[in-house]
């Protein structure tokens, strides 16, 4: 049974329709296993995860998914080059505490990654910075300072700049503005480093970025 779009988050929706079907997909930090579900069902992708969570990875299995239970910055290690078509790192960017080294392994074994992200440069993160004088709490950031995951944060304009020292070509690059793991949202175009909540990019080997293609 195939699955509609607006059943997985609007930010997932995004990644889904630039996987070719067929494809061999690695998702790390997979959660529940969503975004792999709807892949498999709907286009056919031959798919395997990677999560730390238990209770996560018992909810993919749930769903008839192929999914490691691990640290995802060494299990990506163990894979031979080119082992996948696309590996997704989809709102985790902002948890790992060595970046360059692991993008840099999620290209050297699948041909193409995904990377998404909430972004620091939201309008309501400034404005409440500035009035509040207190480290911006909201919904697609909703932690406290001494409790959050984020060890990391990150704009849009931060991520460009971050493919060019670390070596990676931007393929291409969505900013939207959406609530946290809601199925609606907008494509930003318009100062998007200003008005977007996430931002999502394509990215592949070498380093001649097209990022024209921000749609």
């Amino acid at each position: 049974m195939r699955q509609k779009d607006s059943q997985i988050r609007f930010d997932l929706q995004i990644i889904a329709s630039w996987i070719e079907p067929g494809s061999r997909v690695l998702g790390l930090g997979c959660g529940e296993g969503d975004l792999l579900h709807f892949l498999k069902n709907n286009k056919g992708v031959r798919c395997t995860g990677i999560e730390l969570n238990e209770d996560k990875v018992a909810r993919c299995i749930e769903k008839g998914l192929s999914v490691l239970q691990g640290d995802i910055n060494e299990e990506v290690q163990d894979y031979p080059e080119d082992a996948f078509d696309y590996v997704i790192l989809s709102q985790t960017l902002q948890q790992i505490y060595e970046p360059g080294r692991l993008v840099r392994a999620m290209l050297r074994i699948g041909r193409k990654g995904v990377v998404s992200f909430p972004s620091f440069s939201h309008w309501r993160v400034r404005l409440q910075l500035l009035t509040t004088g207190r480290a911006p709490v909201t919904r697609e950031l909703p932690y406290d300072w001494h409790n959050t995951p984020n060890i990391r944060v990150i704009a849009l304009k931060d991520f460009r700049r971050f493919s060019r020292e670390t070596g990676f070509s931007i393929l291409r690059e969505v900013a939207i503005n959406t609530d946290h793991h809601e199925k609606s949202g907008n494509i930003i175009r318009l100062f998007p480093n200003l008005r977007a909540t996430y931002g999502i990019f394509l990215i592949g080997r070498g380093t001649r970025s097209v990022i024209a293609a921000r749609q």
